[in-house]
């Protein structure tokens, strides 16, 4: 889905629709983000469906998506005092990830990928993240 010509805000729905499959929401808090002289920059890439995010992809383009997931149907969260850790407010289970990606002329490249895993397309790969 990542390649010249896609919309910024077509990510969410995506990211969305594969949560609620697996029983789980999005928190609609965080968005990922453009990477480029600043780090927190445009565009902004929010998780979740039904969002306003204006943009189109472009080779070029770096930014990352990061979605915070959590389990249930709950998109709600909350910050502890140090104001850096989120929490769910129902105290179901969360995960979040991050990759940075890098719009090419022809697709993408995944630059935060695994060493020796492809940068072209994510695999997931439960040996790879097993301690």
């Amino acid at each position: 889905m990542i390649r010249p010509g896609t919309m910024y805000r077509d990510v969410g729905a995506v990211i969305s629709r594969k949560a609620a499959q697996n029983g789980c929401a999005v928190v609609k808090t965080y968005c990922g983000h453009g990477v480029g002289r600043l780090f927190h920059t445009s565009p902004s890439v929010p998780h979740y469906s039904k969002n306003k995010a204006i943009g189109i992809m472009r080779p070029g383009h770096i930014f990352t998506i990061e979605p915070m997931i959590n389990d249930g149907s709950s998109w709600s969260d909350a910050l502890w005092p140090d104001n850096w850790t989120a929490v769910t407010t129902n105290g179901k289970r969360s995960a979040q990830f991050e990759h940075t990606f890098l719009v090419t002329e022809t697709g993408v490249d995944i630059l935060t990928a695994r060493k020796g895993a492809p940068t072209s397309k994510l695999i997931w790969d439960e040996n790879a993240i097993k301690r």
